[in-house]
């Protein structure tokens, strides 16, 4: 089925199950705290967080050599050599058995110095057997069959495990609910939660197994996966840096701010995923014309891309910033043991966010290219910016230092990779990046400045939609006129491919 599709067709399929799998992922993600928070407490919800976070490093297989994986598989997924995409898996199997071992270990240490750090909320074995339980959930996810889920990325056919595992968290929410409803643990729960996760994996194998003639027995005559170890190296960076918030409230404040962090997380990481979706079916297509050298293809496209990120990031995270005090009142009126209303924090933290999804475009290219050696540097900085200034300003500001951290460290990677492309993978001058930034600044003054009339104080969840109508069409009006009067050219572009793209389904 992948050989006989085309590139639009897959990009079209790929993008709207990763939207439909990220609204999932938005949803089940509210709904699960409503009911955990209630039932176990908030410092229950933030111990929860708060592990999660420190569990994300198992993620590292994936998106760290993950990255460097796809890369290797796009050129023999082009020339069709099922030798080359066997030795490639192969490889990837071996480094990933070597790296779960030493996950393994940091989960051993995890359940043995954590409990220590947070002694005075929860008893030593309750913490112990809640790190166990949730890396289980973890590995579920992202290392059972992880090689074939790269495979089907790198072919353009994520809509298969997307699919997959959005069944997964609607069988994850529905289980949590039930046994919290039958009054269970919330270890139990979160054991629900691995039998549920375990979906995933298990339909991916039998599809690629079906579907690619892959020989494992296959002696390997050449490493094809010459950057893993940069790869990986970049990743650790980024678990570092996505992880820093948590980390240092975890050592210098408390269990209620982790909680209250999470919930304002939950919102803006929300809208992140739902940009950062787009990457998957779009990196593939960027890697698939790099390795057939289709070199005015990729050019044009990846303006269309570029000018399309900003405009959404823009968009999206203005409408979020406007919105998210008034969902988070309703959304967290029965919470009293915290104070979740936090103006500053919350718009500190859709900044913050917003910022990292401006780099998407520039990431992707350069995935997509496999340059991993040659950006290492830049991604270890991002994460000691991000340390330093955390520790710094957390005793001070609180929640909203790491906050500022977080976006002085995003801000750097951002601007250091729209710098980098420009001659390494692509000829085009910086003004391009500086043009939208300047639009994307007026833009969200003028959608902040439509919109303060506003007076946002609703109380039920259907109120707030109503307001959130009003500001979307508000904020997508000033969108449309600011960008179809700089960008012109860019907006008539993307208008033909949608048009050019419904004729071709009608067809």
């Amino acid at each position: 089925m992948g050989q006989e599709m085309t590139r639009s067709k897959k990009l079209l399929l790929n993008t709207g199950s990763a939207l439909v799998y990220q609204v999932i992922t938005l949803v089940c993600g509210f709904v699960l705290p409503k009911f955990i928070i209630p039932y176990f407490g908030s410092a229950a919800n933030g111990l929860i967080s708060s592990i999660t976070q420190f569990l994300t490093i198992i993620t590292l297989c994936e998106c760290g050599v993950g990255a460097v994986v796809q890369s290797a598989l796009y050129k023999p997924l082009a020339d069709k050599s099922d030798r080359g995409i066997s030795e490639v898996v192969i490889s990837s199997n071996r480094f990933f058995n070597k790296i779960v071992r030493i996950l393994i270990v940091y989960v051993v240490v995890l359940m043995i110095v954590y409990p220590i750090i947070i002694r005075d909320e929860f008893s030593y074995v309750y913490t112990a057997a809640m790190v166990l339980i949730l890396s289980l959930s973890y590995f579920a996810q992202y290392y059972l069959f992880l090689t074939y889920r790269l495979l089907l990325n790198a072919d353009q056919l994520s809509f298969i495990q997307l699919g997959a595992h959005s069944l997964a968290l609607i069988l994850n929410t529905i289980f949590t609910v039930v046994l919290i409803k039958l009054g269970s643990s919330v270890h139990i729960v979160k054991l629900g939660s691995v039998a549920a996760f375990l979906i995933q994996p298990l339909i991916i194998k039998l599809y690629v197994d079906r579907h690619y003639h892959i020989n494992l027995k296959l002696p390997l005559t050449k490493e094809p996966l010459k950057q893993k170890w940069n790869g990986l190296a970049q990743h650790i960076a980024s678990v570092v840096q996505g992880n820093v918030a948590t980390v240092v409230l975890t050592v210098f404040s408390t269990l209620e701010n982790i909680s209250i962090y999470s919930v304002y997380y939950l919102v803006a990481h929300g809208i992140r995923q739902v940009i950062v979706s787009l990457n998957t079916g779009i990196k593939a297509m960027l890697g698939n014309m790099l390795a057939k050298n289709e070199t005015d293809t990729l050019n044009k496209t990846f303006s269309t891309v570029e000018f399309a990120f900003h405009t959404l990031v823009t968009l999206l995270f203005s409408i979020t910033g406007i919105l998210i005090l008034p969902f988070v009142r309703i959304y967290t009126v029965n919470f009293t043991d915290a104070l979740y209303i936090q103006p500053l924090f919350g718009a500190l933290m859709v900044i913050g966010q917003a910022v990292y999804c401006l780099r998407i475009p520039y990431e992707m290219i350069i995935q997509a290219a496999g340059h991993y050696k040659q950006t290492q540097a830049s991604s270890i900085i991002e994460a000691v910016i991000n340390i330093i200034v955390a520790v710094a300003l957390v005793l001070m500001l609180g929640l909203e230092g790491v906050a500022i951290s977080t976006i002085a460290a995003m801000g750097y990677r951002t601007v250091y990779l729209a710098f980098y492309i420009r001659g390494n993978i692509l000829n085009r001058p910086i003004s391009h990046f500086v043009k939208h930034l300047l639009v994307d600044a007026v833009c969200v003054v003028l959608m902040i400045a439509a919109t303060c009339w506003i007076d946002m104080y609703p109380t039920t969840y259907y109120q707030w939609l109503g307001f959130a109508a009003i500001v979307s069409l508000i904020c997508c009006s000033v969108s449309f006129i600011i960008n179809t009067i700089v960008y012109k050219r860019e907006v008539k572009y993307a208008i033909m491919l949608i048009l050019r793209s419904s004729r071709k389904e009608k067809k």
